[in-house]
């Protein structure tokens, strides 16, 4: 009895781990249940009996928290380096950040992964900003200006390596980029 939902949860694991190679990729329109469950060595059918299709798969797969700092617990003048530390250690650190790389990859030429990177700036990037900037449409404003200095930087330093950003000492890029997530944040520097 005790082996079913280790092997239950062993093969979703397996599923997921699998999706989430297969989709970073191929995207979310070429990849398909068959391919996927043939990587995680399982038969299709017990894809579709734990996700129930490909949509449902692709959001479980990239379902992710960024576990954001609590800004009101951060010095007012440290919140871009705060988040950028933050991001930085998502990316490289965190067992889960091939889901979020795996979104963003997809998201640029996908509408079900753009989607989803919305619904994520909506529910958790939003809220931080709203806390920080007060002004309901400057907060919108900043915490978009914030997104794309986040997803920059991680589109040029794990999708497109670009050599100069991807060798860059995590510090370094702390130090460099930290004023501009600063600004956008607070209008200061």
């Amino acid at each position: 009895m005790t082996d079913a939902p280790r092997r239950s949860d062993a093969s979703r694991a397996a599923i997921l781990r699998a999706a989430r190679i297969r989709f970073s990729r191929d995207g979310y329109q070429r990849a398909t249940i068959r391919a996927i469950a043939a990587d995680a060595e399982i038969d299709p059918s017990m894809v579709m009996r734990y996700f129930g299709n490909k949509e449902r798969l692709f959001a479980a797969a990239v379902d992710i928290d960024l576990r954001l700092p609590d800004v009101a617990g951060l010095p007012a003048e440290g919140l871009g380096a705060a988040l950028v530390r933050h991001f930085l250690h998502r990316w490289e650190e965190d067992p889960t950040a091939d889901a979020l790389l795996t979104l963003l990859r997809s998201a640029a030429t996908d509408e079900t992964a753009a989607e989803r990177v919305r619904g994520i700036f909506r529910d958790q990037i939003l809220p931080i900003v709203r806390r920080v900037a007060g002004d309901e449409h400057e907060a919108g404003e900043r915490a978009g200006l914030l997104a794309t200095q986040m997803l920059g930087l991680a589109m040029c330093r794990h999708i497109l390596r670009l050599p100069p950003v991807a060798a860059m000492p995590a510090e370094t890029v702390v130090e460099r980029i930290g004023p501009t997530v600063q600004r956008y944040l607070t209008g200061t520097s």
